[in-house]
């Protein structure tokens, strides 16, 4: 089998992708790539058998993206005769859409688009919404499966009816390696490192939030409720870069406490940072399915996040705190409560720990497979064993 997974950009490859390339070349398969720039993060042969760029942007009115990177990507598909195309992120996966549309008319190759949220959603600008929803029904002609790692996105994409109840797959996102984030692998001496870096005493507490600082994610929201608590021995810390990162810097010295916000950059390994909180923030307006969330909930640290698509899901049986999204004086009043219940927040964390085998890599692998190979009987079967 030949198996090509494409994404807009290498790093959706390199932090979510990989361990699907490994799992299935270790199967016999060829699994190629597909990215901006790819080649640049990628040498042949190592995480993928073959790499491929292509012309595409970010940015959805970029019209090389239509003028330039469809071309590439029907030429890629046809040099290389691929069984399945496997498309991530919403560029990359009109534009191969639109692209191979006329080669899925003969039978070859099969297109799945897994969709990480989709751009229409509830609470959403309307204008968007429609705009949005009529660019996904206009490309879910063209599209073999449709899978959703949410259970609104799951809910909408069937009630748009963008595609027959049989090709519309849920699967609880893409995986997170539950044995390597136990947090019994972490010694308490990378633990403490952690806080010595960032100047932490043992009475200090410590509020993460990890993710880039895009305006989706709300980072202004989390300093305001952090300058709000007015609570002398707390810290945050933001791990993550994006282009918000210096009005952030801007935002926590206009509030007078730029002096306990830190700002980390890219943190490689969050699990010891996440480990040193004592709670970790999320207050997003959107997500597919947080990985950050997952991750801390692996690690059986307490989550504050907001009611909003991709977080509630993850958090709306007691394994977090929610507050609404924009809702600042309501994520202060979270944060307190955390530091005043430090016991019960620890047993919401554990709660949420014990919910992850459902998440868990392995099982997402297993449900790929049968995504890949079975019936869509088959795949429900199998999957409703997995998560028990």
């Amino acid at each position: 089998m030949k198996l090509l997974l494409a994404t807009t950009v290498p790093h959706t490859l390199k932090h979510f992708l990989t361990p699907f390339a490994r799992h299935f070349r270790g199967q016999g398969w060829q699994v190629d790539c597909m990215a901006h720039d790819a080649s640049s993060w990628f040498r042949r042969g190592e995480e993928f058998d073959r790499v491929w760029d292509i012309a595409w942007s970010r940015n959805p009115l970029d019209p090389a993206n239509l003028r330039i990177a469809t071309r590439q990507v029907r030429a890629v598909v046809e040099e290389a005769g691929y069984d399945i195309v496997h498309v991530h992120t919403p560029v990359a996966a009109f534009v191969t859409r639109l692209a191979l549309r006329g080669m899925r008319k003969r039978g070859s190759p099969r297109v799945i688009y897994t969709a990480h949220g989709f751009h229409f959603h509830r609470g959403g600008n309307p204008a968007k919404n429609l705009a949005f929803l009529s660019l996904e029904r206009l490309a879910a002609r063209w599209t073999d499966l449709l899978v959703v790692i949410n259970p609104e996105d799951e809910a909408a994409a069937r009630r748009r009816h963008l595609l027959p109840p049989d090709r519309i797959r849920y699967i609880p996102g893409i995986g997170v390696d539950t044995r390597a984030l136990r947090p019994d692998r972490f010694t308490q001496n990378e633990i403490r490192e952690v806080r010595r870096e960032l100047g932490l005493s043992e009475r200090d507490v410590l509020f993460t939030m990890v993710a880039g600082i895009e305006p989706v994610k709300r980072h202004r929201d989390a300093i305001r409720a952090f300058a709000h608590l007015n609570h002398e021995s707390a810290h945050l810390a933001l791990a993550g870069t994006g282009v918000l990162f210096e009005a952030m810097q801007a935002l926590a010295s206009e509030l007078r406490v730029a002096g306990r916000v830190h700002f980390l950059g890219f943190v490689g390994n969050t699990a010891p940072l996440m480990l040193a909180s004592t709670a970790t923030l999320l207050p997003s307006e959107r997500e597919g399915l947080s990985r950050s969330v997952m991750e801390s909930l692996c690690l059986g640290v307490p989550v504050i996040g907001t009611h909003a698509r991709g977080v509630r899901d993850l958090l709306c049986d007691g394994s977090g705190r929610l507050v609404e999204v924009g809702d600042i004086p309501a994520l202060s009043r979270a944060m307190r409560w955390v530091i005043e219940n430090r016991g019960e927040a620890r047993r919401m964390g554990d709660r949420g720990r014990a919910k992850m085998a459902a998440y868990d890599i392995r099982n997402i692998l297993k449900l790929h497979e049968e995504l890949y190979g079975g019936s869509p009987a088959e795949t429900e079967g199998t999957y409703a064993q997995a998560v028990g």
